[in-house]
Formats: C-alpha cells, structure tokens, sequence
C-alpha cells in the first residue's frame, strides 16, 4: 500500500465524549483500509483544517453533547474553522463526508454534525457523500443507522475510487495488521520508553493535559498550577480522597443510591453542571477468569511494552496508541491493563466479533461469529449483545475455542473509559474546612435482571460501591454543559430533576445561596436571603422519585433551604398513590406559574436526569402550558419553546 497521503489516502477523524465515535472511526478505518487506501485514525483536534486537503478522502464522525455542543477533543478544530478571513477555497481540494451521533431526547439534536458539515462546505470542501445520523433513542441503537450507511459508503468508494485491474479488496478472512502489540519488555528496561511515544498521558477522549479539562480553575487562576497538578499525580488527572460513602435510599428500596464525598489536596473552583470522570477498575474475579479462558496465566505479571508495528515515523504519528496511561502505571503488565485499561464488560461491536474470528479454529464457531458481523444479520447481534446485556467477557466465555494471542489484546478489547457524574455540591459546599477542594457525587448503583434473567452491574457504579473512605482515586474534572453564570441570579428558574438528575441542580440552588451572601454587605445573617430584593430570583424545582419515604433525594435540605431563599420545591412522587404522578403532570398543575416565570419573567429551564421519554414529557408539558395560558395554538406554542431554546433559556443534561 502506499503511504503517500497524496495518491490513495484517507483521513478518518471523530469527535467523541464516550467513546462511540472513536469506536465507529476504528471501524471504518479498518474498512477503508481494505480498500487499499492508506488510512490515518485521530481525532480532530489532532489535525489542522488545511491538512484536509492532502488526503484522497476526509470522514469525520462526530458526537454531539450538552446544549448541541462539540465534544472537547473537537472544539480546538472547530474554533480553527471560524477563524476570521479564512478563504472561501480554503478546502476546495478536500472531499468529505460526516456522520453524527445524537440522542433524539436533546433539542438540538446531532448539532455538532451538521455544524461540521456545513462550514466545510462553506469552506469548498465537495460532500463525497451524504451525512448520515445516528440515534441513541432508536431501538436498535446507533448500529441501525451506522450500519447501513458505512455499507453504502463502502460501495461508493469502490465505485468513485476504483481499484487497479487484478486488485482486489483485502477480504475479512485477511487479519489486518495491528498498529501497535504488545511485547515482553527487556530485562535491563532499556526501551521502557517505547511503551509511550509521544503520546504519554491518560487522556479523556483528547481532553488537554490540565486537572481542569477545559474550563475548571483553581483559586487564583491556579498561580501555581504546574505544581499544583504534579502534586495530584501530573498528567492531568487530579487526586482525591474519599471522606464518605453512605446509601441514601430506605434498606427495602429496591435501588441503592450512594451519596459520595470527595475531597482534594489543593483549592479548585468549579461550577454548576461541570462533572466529575471516574475512572473504574474491573473486578479481579473478572480479570482471573479472563486469564484462565485465554490461557494467559504465563505472561499476566510479567513487565510489558506496547510498541508501534511500523517503523515509519508518519505511521506513528498518525497512529496513537489504542490507550493510554500515565506514567505511574509503569511497569505495565498484562494484569494491570485488564484491571485497569481494558474493558472487559464493554457489549461487544461488530468489530470486535470481526476481528476474534481469526482466533478460533473452531469452524461452527467462526462462522457464527462473522455472522454478526454481517448487515443482513444486524437484528441477530442486537438480539445476541445488545438486548440481554452480553459482555466481551461472558461472549469469550461462551465461544471457548477463541484464544486471543496476549500480543494482540490492546487491538481486541477497547479501552476502559471513564464514567462521568455531575457533580452534587455547591456554593460554601465546594471547598471544605481546609479549603481544599470537596466535590460530592449521588450515584445510584447500576444492578438490574436481563431478558435472560442474567444479573448485570455497572462496571463505574460497581467499583464506587465498594471503595471505602480513605481511598484515593485520580479522576478528572470537566466543564459541563449548562453554562450557569452569577449573571443569570437574578433570573427566575425552572429546574426539573428527578432521581439523581437532582445532582447538578443541587449544585446550582446552592451556588445561588452562595451569590446572595456574597452581595450582602452589611454583615446581615445569611437565613435573611431570601428579604434581599433583587439578589436571587425566584427559583420552582420539580423533583421526581417513587416514594417519599424511600428516595427523595435531599429532602431534610429542601425544607432548610426554603426558609432561607426564594425556592419552591414541588415534588412527584410515582408510587406513594393509585395513580401514577411524574414531574410533567405537577408541570402543567403549577400552569401558571410555570407561565408567568417564563413568559414574563424571562425565566431559565434547566432539566436533568434521565434521557428517552422523561425530556420529551417535560416539553410536551411545557407547550401545553403556552397553550393555556398563552392562547396558543400548536404550532406557536412549539415555536414559543424553540425561542426560548434559541436565547439559552432551555437548558437540558440527561444521560
């Protein structure tokens, strides 16, 4: 193949929050690659716009998170789009296509996309192909539309770009190269460094080297924030310690809902809505029994490199390692990137199954295995992985002839990512008596019964279940998507946050507090808030959860907090009746008070939680609301809400 960027090459960049997109982009760059292009994988903070253009085709998958935001390893790219007197050719020799992933529960749905797409068309760049969009929200997942897609640009790359008589694909019975394996380290430690070339660092998906991803300052602008973050173990992650980890739900609730506190070793400021990554170990039972069925037992303590396979310098920059770690973690071992590095628990993708056929002998089972991964068999793998649950680990299990070469594992399973969580506290709550950082987290532990009645538990929730106080964790703080500013005090607020959406709006209600004493001067006592006209505005929260008894989250603070500031809370409770009662019901009960604050008031909506149908209740409540009291027809009403959309006064966090 040749490595020309000039002759036959592709450039295939994500944007990616969770690790989809980058999973997608992997796909498609094993896809490409057996077209006999030479195909580069990164993501898009890695590459400048005009270097598009010395590639035969650009595709760029991309994630939309928050408010129709960027992910933060896309956002460095995309200000490099809007830079000022950039040339209307600039991209003329570029030709693309994009392909977005979304959840259809968020109002701007697929925003990043079609952002993407558009300004590089405005740039010259030629749509090669048309853009495609994914839905979590689809029943079948995001496969259901990436599938078909990537299938029909397959064709149309053959088709536009045709191979040289008497060359054919590469077909999947050919088991590609890794970019990079892994290999007995020396015994002298000679070439320790080859494990990270250039690329040293756990990263989040591209997020920038600072303990403050992207927003989040210590006090005082972090004056000293080289030390600051090599005391909290460098490579931008930030130290921890966990203070406490209690339940919060009734013994006999069938949910256990864990409140955490964590405090850190230096004063950092952050703001409603921003999040806190956790970054979970898998559960050692997990990890005996996946050395035992890959007869790995030999090599799983013995010190490890993972070094590129090519010893073209352009290959390697274009090529990060599959994961990443920091510098403590050596000496890797085979162990250690099970227990920390590699999800073993992940629901599998058609890749992977692509890929482990080649390490069976078994015929029956390799046949079934690349049956899924075939389009006409898309139904089935969802039926097989999706559906009931089924993880790598247990799909290994279950197919026992597949016996992974250790080598190749980094190419195999994919990387164990970090798990984020708003983050419950605020105001006075952020710092604790020291003056340290205190962040503090409500979780609700991931435990639930398949269709094939199989147990399943979060890996992240389950590994925070266990932790005891005093153990200390490296996390990392991340800016969220809300956008709350001391600015917006003295704006009436709507907040909607059942179960532990609750989390972020605790943090907002109790910044809000905060500002209020902040302006007092006089010295006046702090419970005398609420009579400072003008200093915070009105604030309803619409809290929603099963019983009173068993899961209303903050409710002792609620009653504290009411006494001593301007906020109604009007709580749901599901099942404490006959008939069931949700937050969007007692949204169009309180009608005209929702109206007033909105319509009037200039007021914000915030809603938190769960995503699928609880977002779209909430907005249907909402326009139901603009009907009444608006004298609204439909339409207008449907309108009224995209303007309040448009002026950054609906605001929604689900996950």
């Amino acid at each position: 193949m040749d490595g020309s960027p000039q002759r036959r090459s592709a450039l295939v960049l994500y944007g990616s929050e969770t690790g989809n997109a980058l999973d997608y982009a992997h796909e498609l760059g094993c896809m490409i690659e057996r077209l006999h292009f030479w195909a580069s994988v990164s993501h898009l903070d890695a590459v400048e716009p005009l270097a598009l253009n010395e590639y035969t085709i650009v595709v760029i998958l991309i994630s939309t998170t928050g408010q129709g935001d960027l992910p933060v390893n896309a956002q460095r790219f995309w200000k490099s789009l809007l830079r000022r007197k950039l040339p209307a050719d600039l991209l003329q020799n570029t030709q693309f296509s994009t392909f977005g992933l979304g959840d259809s529960s968020y109002p701007k749905y697929n925003w990043a996309a079609r952002k993407i797409h558009k300004r590089l068309v405005q740039l010259g760049a030629n749509e090669l192909y048309p853009r495609g969009e994914a839905d979590e929200q689809h029943e079948e997942g995001l496969d259901a539309s990436f599938v078909p897609w990537s299938t029909d640009l397959r064709r149309l790359l053959l088709e536009t770009f045709p191979l040289e008589p008497g060359l054919e694909p590469i077909p999947e019975e050919t088991l590609l190269e890794p970019k990079w394996i892994l290999e007995l380290a020396e015994k002298d430690g000679s070439h320790l460094n080859r494990s990270l070339p250039d690329h040293a660092g756990r990263e989040t998906f591209g997020v920038n080297n600072s303990c403050l991803s992207n927003s989040a300052t210590s006090a005082d602008d972090l004056s000293n924030g080289e030390t600051a973050r090599c005391a909290n173990g460098g490579d931008g992650m930030l130290k921890v310690i966990l203070q406490e980890n209690s339940r919060v739900t009734s013994a006999d609730h069938w949910q256990d809902v864990r409140s955490l506190f964590f405090s850190s070793l230096l004063p950092i400021a952050y703001e409603p809505g921003d999040v806190l990554t956790i970054y979970p170990h898998n559960p050692k039972d997990d990890v005996d029994q996946l050395l035992t069925a890959m007869h790995w037992e030999s090599v799983a303590d013995k010190p490890l490199n993972l070094v590129p396979t090519s010893s073209n310098p352009e290959i390697r920059l274009n090529q990060p390692p599959p994961i990443s770690f920091d510098s403590s973690a050596l000496p890797m071992t085979l162990r250690k990137l099970l227990s920390r590095y590699l999800d073993l628990n992940a629901i599998p993708k058609r890749s992977f199954f692509s890929l482990v056929a080649h390490f069976t002998s078994n015929e029956m089972h390799k046949e079934r295995l690349i049956e899924f991964t075939k389009p006409e068999y898309i139904d089935e793998l969802y039926d097989y992985t999706t559906r009931p649950r089924r993880s790598i680990l247990e799909v290994l299990q279950e197919f026992e002839s597949i016996k992974i070469p250790w080598q190749r594992v980094v190419d195999v399973l994919p990387e164990l990512r970090g798990r984020q969580f708003s983050i419950a506290s605020g105001g006075a709550l952020k710092s604790n008596a020291q003056g340290n950082a205190r962040f503090e987290l409500l979780v609700a532990i991931v435990k639930y019964k398949t269709v094939i009645k199989k147990i399943r538990q979060g890996v992240c929730t389950r590994y925070l279940a266990t932790l005891l106080p005093g153990s200390e964790l490296f996390v990392k703080l991340q800016k969220g998507s809300l956008g709350i500013t001391q600015a917006q005090a003295k704006r009436p607020i709507i907040m909607v946050g059942p179960g532990t959406g609750i989390a972020p709006i605790r943090s907002l209600i109790l910044e809000r507090l905060q500002w209020a004493t902040k302006v007092q001067t006089d010295g006046d006592d702090v419970d005398d808030v609420d009579h400072q006209e003008g200093v915070i505005a009105e604030m309803v929260l619409f809290f929603g959860c099963r019983k009173k008894d068993a899961d209303y989250f903050y409710r002792n603070e609620w009653e504290h907090l009411q006494q001593k500031m301007p906020l109604k809370v009007i709580p749901a409770f599901s099942r404490d009746q006959t008939n069931k009662i949700y937050v969007q019901d007692l949204i169009k009960e309180q009608s005209e008070l929702v109206y007033r604050l909105l319509h009037g008031g200039g007021g914000i909506v915030y809603v938190c939680g769960s995503s699928g149908k609880m977002p779209q209740s909430v907005r249907i409540a909402l326009t139901e609301v603009f009907k009444r009291h608006g004298n609204m027809h439909q339409g207008d009403a449907e309108a009224f809400l995209q303007a309040i959309e448009k002026e950054g006064r609906y605001k929604q966090e689900t996950w």
